[in-house]
């Protein structure tokens, strides 16, 4: 099925994805075949993921962004991914929206970190308008100076990705487990987890509502085109490499002991 808000206006065609409560370990390999081995326009929207996990950069380093210690006492699964970006806690409330995009699918943007965000930025812009002030803050979403939204990026030769994870709601004892960044954007002004967040169940009535209004904003750019789950699922398992893995609890007990060192020092 296709949704297109103008039949006389030829767009390039957007997949879109819908589900709920899916693995954010599955969905990121997902994200990272279609990436590499899709020659389509992908738009993933999962509305929650099963369990809680820690999701760092490509180029993260456990010792640096988390409390190992107490990640290994509770068990909580860390995920390194294939982009960029910094590194959140997701969970149950946590709403997923991610982009794969072919270089030539929208006119005029350069296919350049910068650009790619600012186009992410108006397209959220218009979805959030009459809710709140959002702005784009560096490379985050904010309602006024307060974050709900994390970013990572990755480009190739041909295309390029922008996945998000906004912040439906989340548990402030969660935010434990997260140490604070050495590399922080400026506007943090070195606020802890409380200060510098805000739920965007404060603002929106709903997250049907975000979906949609997100959808309808896409749909400006894109003759959108409801794709099933499943075939997804299947068409994108290959024997491709990924570099999305589970940290194991040996590279974690790693991990802890260099924290734990540079601690005593």
């Amino acid at each position: 099925m296709i949704i297109s808000k103008s039949r006389d206006v030829c767009l390039p065609i957007m997949n879109l994805i819908r589900t709920k409560g899916f693995s954010i370990l599955q969905q990121l390999h997902m994200e990272e075949r279609l990436l590499r081995a899709s020659s389509d326009n992908w738009c993933i929207i999962n509305n929650g993921t099963n369990q809680p996990n820690i999701v760092m950069g490509i180029s993260g380093k456990p010792e640096e962004l988390i409390e190992v210690e107490l990640v290994l006492q509770d068990q909580v699964p860390v995920i390194r991914r294939f982009t960029g970006g910094g590194t959140v806690i997701v969970d149950d409330r946590t709403i997923f929206v991610t982009f794969i995009c072919n270089k030539n699918a929208i006119p005029g943007l350069q296919p350049y970190p910068r650009p790619i965000m600012s186009w992410t930025g108006q397209l959220y812009k218009n979805a959030f308008e009459a809710y709140g002030n959002f702005q784009l803050c560096e490379n985050d979403y904010a309602f006024g100076l307060r974050k709900f939204g994390g970013n990572a990026q990755s480009i190739t030769k041909n295309r390029w990705i922008h996945h998000t994870s906004f912040l439906w709601d989340y548990d402030a004892k969660s935010m434990e487990y997260l140490r604070l960044p050495k590399r922080a954007p400026e506007y943090r002004l070195a606020r802890n987890h409380s200060e510098f967040l805000c739920r965007m169940k404060d603002y929106l009535t709903s997250r049907s509502t975000f979906i949609e209004r997100t959808i309808s904003s896409l749909e400006d750019h894109f003759s959108v085109r409801i794709t099933e789950f499943d075939c997804v699922i299947d068409a994108s398992e290959s024997s491709q490499v990924l570099t999305t893995k589970l940290l194991t609890n040996q590279e974690l007990e790693k991990a802890y002991s260099t924290q734990h060192q540079s601690f005593q020092k």
